[in-house]
């Protein structure tokens, strides 16, 4: 199945705030958002690897004690995969099975080149606003 099949994610009416990671090998953007707003913020990157990169998560976690984590998955232009696709998609599977919180998965495509195109100082922090505002707009 590729990104553009994939259908809108059923999110339970009482989730409110979300916590989104756009996953990098060395880097990880951070924002936080809220579905009655329909906004994120941007939050300080994780630059850490392993278990230095869940502990940060976890850190997170504890502070905005989100309802659901979002990642942003990437694909080639045309959706097909590629080893950063199933790199996001095991961080995913990883975050749900050691924080027990329900994981939405994102096309990312160009969130990137949008976040650095729009002049972002921490470009992996944009570009978690950017998923997570596309997550955010999904559910309306």
């Amino acid at each position: 199945m590729t990104a553009a099949s994939a259908s809108p994610p059923l999110v339970p009416a009482h989730f409110h705030t979300f916590l989104a990671f756009d996953f990098g090998l060395k880097r990880t953007g951070v924002a936080v958002g809220n579905r009655m707003l329909g906004t994120a913020s941007p939050q300080a990157t994780i630059r850490a690897e392993g278990d230095a990169r869940f502990a940060q998560v976890a850190q997170r976690i504890a502070e905005w004690q989100p309802d659901a984590l979002v990642i942003g998955v990437p694909y080639h232009p045309d959706g097909a995969s590629h080893e950063n696709t199933a790199r996001a998609l095991k961080f995913g599977r990883q975050l749900r099975g050691r924080f027990g919180l329900q994981v939405f998965e994102v096309d990312e495509r160009y969130s990137t080149t949008e976040a650095i195109a729009g002049g972002a100082k921490d470009a992996d922090a944009a570009s978690a606003c950017i998923i997570l505002e596309q997550f955010l707009r999904s559910l309306s």
